[in-house]
């Protein structure tokens, strides 16, 4: 299960605090690692309490930053770092390096300051995140989505803050926590404040005061013993609070994924361990790690790690040889060419191709190819790989398909391909390693890289393809697997290798007409306000809107007021800026997104866009797209629409074809819970939202209003991702009751509906789990949480899941018989993309019509339903000007 959580550890202060913490201890080689025991017990508690998705620990890169140059006495008064602490720094990031923690650092800034920058993209990425630190000058951060986990005495002694924790301790916002700094100083940092005002004074001055600034303004009105003080030294207090206050937006240049925690690297954490005589801390980091990315397996690979741990023993060696004579490449001909299946490991990359290979054909010794070095091992390799037989076991097809393809070799016959196995037996987890996979299913603990690593991964993958093979049979998603997903491994391959082809000129010309509208919104907004100010500050934003425009308040935080895209959206009738401010941030994010974004990601080899399609990361089994994310252009907004006429066919004479599934997860609503109501009007081809909207208001179908329509739509939809009436209330501005009164007219009408809603949540809550058509499985431990929010989030799933699930199914079904019947047919014509429902080729003119009725054929008969499947066929010269086929 995911937690949504993002785990920012203080580097810094964790490890002072672990050296100061325990008495000395050393290695046999004579080498302090106190401080690096110590900060790996805590860091250890950490991951149990919080249990993280997405880990970074921060450090400080050197002793001057920035706040020197505003102050060089800052920090003055710090002893220097003992010796015997200091070279522990570089062993600690070693073994968070074998722990797969990445460790960031940043030059002219604290680590306070990446911590910061860190929790603020999390926020807007939608993590959770939990500050692991010493120092308290880290509760400035807490907000609703910030934690703070403040170690105390010892080292595993803590107390979490949040804002109503903060609030009891200070009696005041997290924000003024710097404030206060700024009048009582901070010894450690070398910041006098103001001489004679305590922590006590300070917090009753901000209380009364709200901030540092409204204290010195209104100085004259304190007593004596405080106002004269706070006059003289006003400047220095309000220099500790700048000097105080967190930068959360350093010049830090990483994307959140990456801070993905995959698990520890378990051989390369045996071997540090041992060498620092860690053995118990060893078990121990096993014994809570081991299984926690693999789903918990029953094997207990953890307990066999351990065990490992204690023997000092990793995986037995692999024994494997290189072919150096040439009776060794016949040998390893014949061998592979008897075997029914090899398995085949390649290492390298995209863009240089594949380095070294490991060959495991059947029962014969593994193989390792140095391809570089040996130009007869790709020839050998093409070649095994251009027969459909042997059969070919790989980790990641699709990527032995790209390193394959980068020596212009192609590969046939794959015939297992572990990760894909793996994501459906554990689909929503982590995507795991090799390593990890030998841990769980063959209780192996296997070295995790190197000649080692990919000879014992080739060794042992056809036991694992064994023991998968049989759990996708038990699970009855053998046909999911065998028809679907492994043969849409080969035809993904394709459609990133041949990429989509473009028209940069499109984006030059709508990158200048963006920037001429934003310009434009920019001085309309200002005319509008009565004076300019900075649009993107979210302060001086609330203060036009709210202090000089008297807007009604709609949400206000802590800092102040709100001015996110639900509030703006609530007050857009409100006042005319409303709406150009919406615009302005649309605009905006449309072309450095967008429009500047895709035009950085056109090849200049190929001069095409090459998406990469991910078929293994959602728990739906829907395909996602990234670099760029071409499912997610925003095509709400006309100018956004306008950036499809961008992709272009890839030579004259070609048209684009866009095959998008006609509300193809009503149809699957109506063909899974079986309401005559639903099944009627799709079988006589109604508008369905015309006839609910008949059915909900008790009109004639003809009488039927574009208003009644619209609000039936918004039923439809919201019914199959299990809408609130509160939800709704919102979708269509209606109040609740009104919301509440629809739903319950929608369920009186298609009472079918309602069933199979308490249906699919009562089988999901027996099973724990819920499954589409072809018996994709999503596990749903939300439905068992203890919070009612999460506990309603896992049933709205358990009634999604079946239908969007199978909605990603059939597209996917689909796309591999199309693409069997364009081969068969020596077609010439080209799939390049999908996007959700919807299916974009690349198709010469001479093979239209023919490709039309190849498509709509293989779309519409992908599965067999009670009601028809259709599919609305578009064709054009790029694929924004595409026109409906009547």
């Amino acid at each position: 299960m995911s937690h949504n959580r993002f785990l920012i550890i203080d580097g810094n202060s964790l490890l002072h605090r672990a050296f100061h913490a325990l008495p000395p201890l050393s290695a046999g080689d004579g080498i302090a690692t106190n401080a690096v025991y110590g900060f790996i017990t805590m860091l250890l508690k950490a991951l149990q309490l919080v249990e993280p998705d997405h880990i970074a620990v921060a450090f400080d890169k050197g002793r001057a930053t920035f706040r020197h140059e505003s102050y060089a006495q800052y920090k003055a008064k710090r002893a220097a770092t003992p010796a015997d602490l200091k070279s522990q720094f570089p062993l600690v990031k070693e073994v968070l390096s074998r722990m797969r923690i990445p460790v960031l650092e940043l030059d002219n800034y604290e680590a306070d300051d990446i911590i910061g920058t860190l929790a603020s993209i999390a926020e807007n990425s939608g993590l959770a995140s939990v500050i692991l630190t010493s120092d308290r000058d880290a509760l400035q951060l807490v907000a609703p989505q910030v934690q703070v986990l403040l170690t105390q005495k010892g080292l595993t002694d803590t107390v979490t803050y949040d804002e109503a924790k903060v609030w009891e301790r200070y009696g005041v916002a997290p924000a003024q926590l710097t404030d206060i700094k700024g009048l009582m100083g901070d010894a450690s940092d070398n910041l006098p404040g103001v001489p004679g005002i305590g922590e006590k004074t300070a917090i009753k001055l901000i209380k009364e005061y709200s901030s540092l600034e409204n204290v010195v303004a209104n100085a004259a009105a304190l007593p004596p013993r405080w106002r004269d003080k706070i006059i003289e030294y006003k400047d220095q207090a309000l220099l500790c609070k700048q000097l105080g206050v967190i930068d959360r937006q350093t010049p830090l240049e990483f994307d959140h994924q990456t801070l993905h925690w995959p698990g520890p690297d378990y051989p390369a954490l045996l071997e540090i361990f041992n060498r620092l005589q860690f053995k118990t801390l060893a078990r121990k980091i096993l014994e809570q790690t081991g299984g926690a990315e693999t789903g918990g397996a029953e094997e207990k690979p953890a307990e066999a790690n351990a065990a490992a741990a204690d023997a000092g023993q990793a995986a037995s060696r692999v024994d494997y040889q290189f072919p150096a004579a040439d009776q060794d490449w016949q040998a390893l001909r014949t061998a592979a060419g008897a075997a029914g299946q090899i398995a085949l490991l390649l290492e390298g990359d995209r863009e240089a191709g594949v380095s070294l290979a490991a060959l495991a054909p059947g029962n014969s010794p593994v193989y390792l190819l140095p391809v570089r070095e040996q130009p007869a091992a790709m020839e050998l390799i093409g070649d095994l790989c251009a027969a459909a037989r042997p059969g070919k076991i790989c980790f990641n097809g699709k990527e032995t398909i790209w390193l394959l393809h980068r020596h212009n070799r192609r590969l046939e016959g794959l015939s297992f391909d572990i990760a894909l196995a793996a994501y459906l037996l554990n689909p929503g987890t982590a995507q795991p390693t090799l390593p990890d996979l030998a841990a769980q299913y063959l209780n192996l603990l296997l070295p995790a890289g190197g000649t080692d690593g990919l000879a014992a991964g080739a060794e042992h993958i056809a036991g694992l393809r064994e023991i998968m093979n049989a759990k996708l049979g038990e699970l009855g998603m053998d046909r999911l697997y065998y028809e679907v997903e492994l043969p849409l491994v080969p035809i993904l391959a394709a459609m990133e290798i041949d990429g989509v082809a473009v028209n940069p000129a499109v984006l030059s010309d709508m990158g200048e007409e963006t920037g001429r509208q934003i310009e434009q919104a920019v001085l309309e907004i200002y005319r509008l306000a009565g004076e300019e100010f900075n649009i993107n500050s979210t302060k001086q934003l609330g203060h036009i809107l709210f202090d000089k425009l008297q807007l009604p308040v709609i949400k206000k935080t802590k800092t102040g007021y709100s001015t996110d895209a639900s509030v703006l959206e609530e007050l857009a009738a409100a006042h005319e800026i409303v709406g150009k401010i919406l615009e302005y941030r649309q605009l905006a994010k449309l072309k450095s997104t967008y429009i500047d974004g895709l035009a950085a990601l056109i090849n200049p080899r190929t001069k095409r866009i090459h998406t990469t399609f991910h078929q293994n990361v959602t728990a739906t089994g829907r395909l996602s797209s990234a670099e760029p994310n071409l499912q997610n252009i925003p095509i709400r907004l006309e100018q956004g629409r306008k950036i499809r006429r961008f992709f272009i066919p890839r030579q004259a004479g070609n048209v684009i074809l866009a095959a998008d599934y006609s509300q193809i997860e009503l149809r699957i609503l109506a063909h899974m819970s079986k309401d005559p109501g639903l099944l009627d009007a799709f079988n006589k081809n109604q508008d369905i939202h015309t006839r609910t909207a008949s059915e909900v208001f008790g009109a004639p179908l003809e009488q039927v209003s574009p208003e009644q329509r619209g609000r039936a739509k918004a039923v439809n939809f919201g019914i199959v991702y299990g809408i609130s009436d509160f939800g709704l209330a919102r979708d269509i501005r209606v109040n609740r009751a009104e919301a509440g009164k629809y739903i319950k007219s929608y369920f009186a009408r298609y009472s079918g509906v309602k069933d199979f809603i308490s249906r699919k949540i009562a089988e999901a809550k027996e099973q724990g789990y819920a499954t589409t058509m072809l018996n994709r499985r999503r596990y749903l431990p939300d439905l068992f949480s203890a919070n009612r929010q999460i506990r309603s989030f896992g049933e709205r799933t358990a009634i999604n899941t079946p239908i969007q699930g199978t909605a990603a199914d059939i597209i996917k079904l689909a796309m591999v018989r199309i693409n069997a019947e364009l081969q068969q047919r020596g077609m010439k014509t080209k799939m390049i993309l999908q996007v959700h429902d919807e299916l974009i080729f690349d198709v010469p003119a001479d093979e239209l019509d023919q490709v039309k009725q190849l498509v709509r054929k293989g779309m519409e008969k992908a599965l067999p339903l009670d009601v028809p499947l259709l599919v609305d066929l578009k064709t054009g010269p790029n694929w924004y000007d595409v026109k409906k086929e009547r």
